[in-house]
């Protein structure tokens, strides 16, 4: 069976850091019920995911971003 072919969303636009104030780039990164996206679908190293996850739970908590979406 063939590998399927999935958007890398890091190598489109790669960050050295990821910012809790970048909403634009956090939104990308988190689907439409407002989860964090997993690694298969962001391209990030589990570092960078680690700190993804760090940053969207920042941003909910400064409410730049929502726990859920309706």
């Amino acid at each position: 069976m063939d590998k399927v072919e999935r958007p890398n969303l890091h190598k489109k636009a790669p960050v050295e850091h990821i910012d809790y104030k970048d909403i634009t780039r956090l939104g990308a990164l988190v689907n439409p019920h407002a989860r964090i996206l997993g690694r298969r679908r962001t391209g990030f190293s589990a570092k960078a995911q680690r700190d993804l996850g760090t940053a969207v739970k920042r941003a909910r908590f400064m409410a730049l971003m929502p726990y859920i979406q309706h």
